[in-house]
């Protein structure tokens, strides 16, 4: 009887230890499996590969920046082309019809995100795309383009960042009042049919009657008629003013070279066309812009970030910048500029135009 319980204790340890052996296994196997899970899906997320429709209205030096800007945002967080990235960039032309049709081409393709730069292409995305992502750099006004509804919370799939802080245009109108006391009229080269042009050259007239200037508007509808524009302003102001303007902006150098033979001060909108030629402007760099909104693509490609939670932003930084070459072309000697305006503004100086 004694043996018979000997041994049934034994069989027990014996089944104990096995049972015990077993579940140690399956706890290792349940393990290693998790793990292997786990790392599969951060092998997956690792390995996904963002497509971006980047679409440009025209090629000129501060649209070219602000892209620029963009591209090296998403480099400088993980997101790099040709390896986790895959940018269809396409430029419009400054021809509508391109426009249009980039946007709907971008709505087939299914795009992760899509960055428009300049108000033409924001409102074709806007309209023919819903849902995705879309952020727009380089827009004058994004409320006056019914690109959103509130800057703070657009709500929508859109948002991105603002080339005209309120003060910019504003403060460049009072620079040529001060800097030129003696100027009765101011010339105003912009394309009508740019909704941001329109907006910005709005609020320029506004404020140069406040300063008792008289506005002297010269349209184009395209670069060709440009210089045209220009020329039909000599001897009729004593400035010219070039606002945030796609189509005037991309034929700058014909605005120079008529400023400069006939010794006009000319005012811009933005500091790329002070380096390109222009004796004046009060702006930021778009390359910062860019890359203020290649941030926000970051939030929403990694992070999950909705467009409409992300206010529009605007640059911070702005500067008063004389391009000394420009100055001497167009006939200004800094030394009869008013001492009190030197003295307010402090304007920044470059000593020569960059050639383009």
């Amino acid at each position: 009887m004694v043996r018979k319980r000997r041994w049934l204790a034994l069989l027990f340890v014996t089944m104990l230890v096995l049972l015990s052996a077993c579940g140690g296994q399956s706890v290792n196997q349940q393990a290693e499996e998790t793990e292997k899970k786990a790392g599969t899906e951060a092998g997956a997320s690792a390995d996904k590969k963002f497509k971006i429709g980047v679409s440009q209205y025209v090629e000129h030096p501060a649209l070219d920046a602000a892209r620029e800007g963009f591209i090296k945002a998403l480099k400088d967080n993980g997101l790099e082309e040709g390896k986790n990235l895959e940018i269809d960039y396409q430029n419009a032309q400054a021809d509508q019809t391109n426009v249009n049709t980039i946007a709907q081409t971008f709505a087939a393709d299914k795009k992760d995100l899509i960055l428009a730069i300049a108000t033409p292409n924001a409102q074709a995305m806007l309209q023919n795309i819903k849902d995705t992502p879309i952020l727009f750099t380089a827009v004058s006004d994004p409320l006056s383009a019914k690109l959103v509804d509130n800057l703070e919370k657009p709500g929508k799939n859109i948002t991105g960042f603002s080339d005209t802080p309120p003060d910019v245009i504003p403060n460049t109108m009072k620079a040529i009042k001060d800097f030129f006391p003696q100027a009765k009229k101011v010339g105003i080269i912009y394309n009508s049919g740019e909704a941001n042009s329109v907006a910005n050259v709005k609020v320029a007239k506004e404020e140069l009657g406040k300063l008792q200037l008289t506005p002297v508007e010269a349209t184009a509808t395209n670069t060709s008629e440009i210089k045209q524009a220009a020329e039909s302003l000599v001897g009729k102001v004593d400035a010219i003013y070039v606002p945030q303007d796609n189509t005037a902006v991309a034929a700058l150098k014909s605005i120079v070279s008529v400023a400069n033979k006939n010794d006009i001060p000319l005012f811009v909108g933005e500091l790329e066309s002070v380096r390109n030629g222009g004796f004046a402007g009060v702006g930021f760099e778009y390359s910062d812009i860019g890359y203020e909104t290649g941030l926000m693509a970051v939030k929403i490609l990694k992070e999950g970030a909705k467009p409409g939670d992300l206010p529009v932003g605007y640059p911070s930084k702005l500067n008063l910048v004389f391009n000394k070459e420009a100055a001497k072309e167009q006939g200004i000697d800094f030394e009869k500029l008013p001492k009190e305006a030197m003295d307010k503004w402090k304007p920044e100086m470059l000593e020569k135009t960059e050639a383009k």
